[in-house]
């Protein structure tokens, strides 16, 4: 198995010395984004964890679409909070982009802190090898 690492401009670079994505065997891992705009570099949203969670998942999306895949592909996601009472409101701005069909597995956590002060950070897996593979 060879792994390929995945990269889009579309998302903001690493900040720090890891890969946005990795395509091995079939399986698209995708590092955690953090709301940061991938033009500027800059943190989005003031410490609004709604504005926050929109950029995280538009910058995840297009990892996602770097590798030709799309949430529906996604089988795994890791959301980290840096205050777990933000819960209720990712979840309604997260159902958005996994909503549909049969959402991914999930683990969320309330860290302590996330990089560059952020209050989300999502990562996932995707399945990339094809439907009759999975089941």
């Amino acid at each position: 198995m060879t792994a390929q690492a995945v990269t889009t401009s579309a998302a903001p670079a690493p900040v720090g010395p890891y890969n946005q994505a990795v395509l091995a065997g079939g399986w698209l891992y995708c590092s955690g984004q953090i709301p940061l705009d991938a033009e500027t570099g800059l943190m989005v949203g003031d410490g609004d964890v709604a504005a926050e969670t929109r950029q995280v998942l538009k910058n995840l999306v297009a990892v996602l679409n770097a590798a030709d895949a799309s949430p529906a592909q996604v089988v795994r996601t890791t959301v980290f909070l840096a205050d777990l009472a933000d819960f209720q409101t990712v979840n309604k701005i997260y159902a958005e982009v996994f909503g549909d069909g049969v959402s991914p597995a999930r683990a969320c956590v309330q860290v302590a802190a996330l990089p560059k002060g952020a209050r989300v950070e999502i990562d996932c897996v995707a399945w990339l090898g094809g439907d009759s593979q999975m089941r």
